[in-house]
């Protein structure tokens, strides 16, 4: 690269997210996340030991780009979420919503949009943008990799508590991603370490799985992430480079008109589309707006170097409004608001999940 980090400053995002490797920037992190390819940062457990290390981090982040980057983690409840401790709550699995709502919808979704709240504003006074939630995969109780992240088996039941979850994270001034399209809660298989398919036919799939995207909280959410599974009955490619699903189906007749981000193209699901410039271009020429390249820094390092791609203002656009809008300004001014406090007493009061 020719230009120096000075020039890269003001430049328009890209359509990459990254990781870094630890709880501090590296010099090379620096440049990294200054090329212009480069649009956001995703966060892992391993980016946190406390509240004022990961708000020094995300300052940092924040402070290399104008506008600046997207920051994102995943961060569900239950066994997916980030950070744990020292200024976070401990979250319920989303499986516990569903079990509520089996017992009084009302409290069902009074504890979803708490969640959601909760959730939301305490990566917001962190510094973090976004998290990668909720998941709309449907609790088919065969899935090894989603399980207990679902909320219902029913798609109404799960659109719902979704919805709730939503609103909560919209009153702390965060968007949301539903994942993972059209569904990967039927299929047994793990697509970080394989590529499961899926060999329903489209009309069970759309009147299940895509269910949730056609209620109304796909007109709330900002982005939505594609499965990695392949849908034999359907296209040959895995939903998140296919563009019979991103381009006909989300986007023509569902009518979704936020962010598509491709799951990580690190993951063994995606290796059927070759290597990480392969799989980037077959992302986004299916319809992707921001690809993840996690925990692989010499892929992400191989990538920047050899992708040209033609991103479109529309995309960046797209990507240009993840940007959330915190009420708070660090975490000691949220713990003193009592909406806060309200929510994070809803949440200590969701039971236990049932056997």
């Amino acid at each position: 690269m020719n230009s120096t980090i000075q020039d890269k400053l003001r430049l328009p995002l890209g359509p990459v997210m990254l990781d870094v490797a630890g709880t501090v920037l590296t010099d090379e992190e620096r440049e990294r996340l200054c090329d212009p390819l480069v649009g956001g940062v995703i966060l892992f457990a391993r980016n946190f030991t406390g509240s004022e290390q990961l708000s020094a981090l995300t300052a940092e982040i924040h402070a290399l780009r104008d506008p600046a980057l997207v920051i994102a983690v995943d961060h569900e409840g239950g066994r997916v979420q980030r950070f744990r401790t020292d200024g976070f709550t401990r979250l319920p699995s989303m499986r516990r919503l569903g079990q509520m709502w089996a017992q009084d919808h009302v409290a069902a979704l009074d504890a979803a949009r708490a969640v959601g709240y909760v959730l939301a504003s305490e990566l917001l006074a962190h510094g973090v943008d976004l998290s990668f939630a909720p998941v709309l995969d449907l609790d088919y109780g065969s899935s090894r990799v989603i399980g207990d992240r679902s909320f219902h088996r029913d798609p109404q039941v799960a659109a719902s508590l979704a919805q709730a979850l939503a609103a909560g994270m919209a009153d702390a001034g965060m968007g949301c991603v539903g994942k993972h399209f059209p569904g990967h809660g039927f299929v047994e298989a793990d697509s970080h370490l394989e590529i499961p398919v899926d060999e329903r036919d489209f009309d069970a799939i759309w009147n299940e799985d895509i269910a949730p995207y056609r209620h109304r909280i796909g007109r709330h959410l900002s982005g939505v992430m594609p499965a990695h599974v392949i849908y034999t009955k359907v296209d040959p490619n895995p939903a998140g480079f296919s563009p019979f699903w991103l381009q006909d189906v989300l986007r023509g007749r569902v009518g979704f008109k936020g962010v598509v981000f491709s799951d990580d193209l690190t993951m063994e699901g995606a290796a059927v589309a070759g290597d990480i410039l392969a799989r980037a271009k077959a992302a986004c020429a299916a319809g992707c707006d921001m690809v993840l390249v996690c925990n692989r820094p010499d892929l992400a390092a191989d990538l920047l170097d050899r992708w040209v791609p033609e991103v479109q203002p529309e995309s960046r656009a797209r990507i240009a409004a993840l940007h959330a809008r915190p009420q708070f300004g660090d975490s000691f001014a949220l713990e003193l608001s009592p909406v806060y406090q309200q929510a994070r007493g809803t949440v200590a009061g969701i039971p236990e999940e049932l056997a």
